[in-house]
């Protein structure tokens, strides 16, 4: 079972609608979703919310410790509540697919993402599950880094937020641990439009 939903992104309100923050803007449509209030725990350096589904407790995290810092706040709710690396199921931006495309999977590296691996150096354990929101990549020429710490156009939010809600309903199996089903549908590639490939 999933017990600690962890979203990456950067604090801070310039940071807020980027595309590095895709899974601050999951979490938050998330929690909005379950009724779920944000408090600040400085002793996590994040931000937490709790919620349940199908009977199970669930957190939500957004690390206030900027991107690549991350593994220090989800570091330490492990820790302190005891949870192993399959318990946690970390969501983030992906370059490698297109926007509105999202895959859920298990473990394996970080691919250059900082957010992960610092999570990966915290945790000792690679073997955390990751919910990768597409993003897509710069136009040839565009530093990276400009790219990703820049707000999509209107209609990629859109996009996002599409992919977003679709992926929210498989929220209540990958709580549960019913990975093997939410991987077989998700990754199988079914679109929920014309444009979003979830």
């Amino acid at each position: 079972m999933i017990k600690l939903v962890v979203g990456l992104g950067n604090p801070g309100r310039q940071y807020e609608n980027t595309r590095h923050n895709a899974g601050f803007l999951f979490l938050d449509d998330l929690a909005a979703a379950w009724g779920c209030s944000w408090v600040s725990e400085p002793r996590f350096e994040g931000w937490l919310a709790e919620g349940g589904m199908a009977s199970v407790r669930v957190m939500l995290l957004k690390p206030e410790t900027f991107m690549n810092r991350s593994g220090q706040s989800v570091g330490k709710v492990a820790r302190y509540y005891k949870l192993q690396p399959e318990e946690i199921l970390v969501v983030h931006d992906e370059l490698d697919f297109n926007v509105g495309v999202a895959r859920l999977k298990k473990d394996g590296g970080h691919a250059g993402h900082n957010g992960l691996r610092d999570i990966i150096a915290h945790l000792g354990s690679n073997a955390f599950y990751r919910l990768r929101i597409g993003i897509g990549r710069p136009a040839a020429g565009r530093p990276v880094a400009e790219y990703v710490l820049s707000a999509p156009a209107k209609k990629e939010l859109e996009m996002m937020r599409d992919a977003f809600e679709y992926c929210s309903g498989f929220m209540r199996q990958i709580v549960t641990g019913d990975m093997a089903s939410v991987m077989s549908q998700l990754n199988a590639g079914a679109p929920k439009t014309n444009e979003i490939n979830c």
